[in-house]
């Protein structure tokens, strides 16, 4: 029978290249053996790959995902009371201490004690393993766990690829909106869904990379023109015609530096009465505008309620 390889008697940088060469679930299951090798893939946490974390609380599952999404591996967390007497349960050191887990092809089903802290604590055990960026869901539930999530990650300043919220009025959604106001700058993709009857109205101190607000009635011009994001995309607004001549007239005297692609969805957007830059929307259709100073260009495509622009600088050489 061979020996075992001795692994971490490697020298620092071959042992950290050894890590970089195993896949996600490789490198998971490697980690839960013990708290000496969890120590060490830790400390090469900048040598690792990429990954997405999907947390979806409905499922008890997170999902750790490559940025191609071709390597994944699935964690499934459950009370300890759903555990059945299974031959290929294992006791392994994960998180804050030893956690019945079964494996499976691709991933493993950990049962907790503590529902609650554990989960935020498995969280944090692959925030210490990879470059982590989270995508969270949170538009068809509410619940403490998932605040008690999203605050604790923003706390830690970690990245967001997407975060999905559907603000309906609760008392516990407009509280986690003025925690995490100032910090949306953590988000790449931020998309939040209203709801008609409720009256309360986020307030931005801090932009996402990219924001789609849909049913955004209280997304009015004034918000829109102290946004700085890069994308926006507003289905079901109530901007007007006027509101996007206005639009218009600001990006043209150099408004909107970061904005690359406005859309704008909305039964207020007509073709017959107000113009957008002294044009009907039939004629804007296709159009390409220039800034004042004439470093930026902008194509204007519009149709039934729907008015976007695309946007590009223009280089000119001396």
């Amino acid at each position: 029978m061979p020996s075992p390889f001795p692994l971490l008697r490697l020298p620092r940088l071959v042992l950290f290249e050894v890590f970089k060469s195993l896949s996600i679930g490789e490198k998971i299951e490697l980690s839960l053996c013990s708290t000496q090798i969890s120590t060490q893939i830790n400390n090469a946490q900048f040598y690792s790959q990429k990954v997405i974390v999907c947390l979806d609380i409905l499922t008890r599952k997170i999902k750790v995902h490559s940025e191609n999404n071709k390597d994944t591996f699935d964690i499934f967390m459950y009370p300890d009371l759903w555990r059945s007497h299974n031959s290929n349960t294992h006791q392994l050191s994960i998180a804050r201490g030893t956690v019945p887990v079964i494996p499976h092809t691709k991933g493993i089903s950990a049962f907790w004690k503590n529902d609650r802290e554990e989960y935020l604590s498995a969280i944090r055990y692959l925030l210490k393993m990879f470059q982590c960026k989270i995508s969270i869901n949170m538009k068809h539930y509410s619940s403490g766990l998932y605040g008690a999530t999203i605050s604790m990650l923003f706390d830690l300043q970690v990245e967001f690829k997407k975060l999905s919220i559907s603000l309906n009025g609760s008392e516990d959604q407009n509280l986690l909106w003025n925690q995490i106001s100032n910090k949306l700058g953590l988000v790449e993709d931020l998309r939040i869904t209203s709801t008609f009857n409720t009256d309360f109205i986020p307030v931005f101190t801090s932009w996402p990379q990219n924001i789609t607000i849909t049913r955004s009635h209280w997304f009015t011009l004034k918000s829109l023109l102290a946004c700085s994001c890069t994308t926006i995309t507003l289905p079901w607004s109530h901007l007007e015609n006027e509101d996007l001549d206005e639009i218009l007239k600001n990006w043209k005297a150099g408004g909107f530096l970061n904005l690359k692609n406005l859309r704008v969805e909305s039964q207020r957007i007509t073709n017959n009465g107000t113009t957008i830059l002294g044009m009907s929307l039939s004629e804007l259709d296709g159009k390409d505008i220039q800034t004042n100073d004439g470093l930026r260009k902008a194509t204007i495509n519009t149709g039934f309620q729907m008015f976007q622009m695309f946007f590009q600088m223009l280089i000119y050489s001396r």
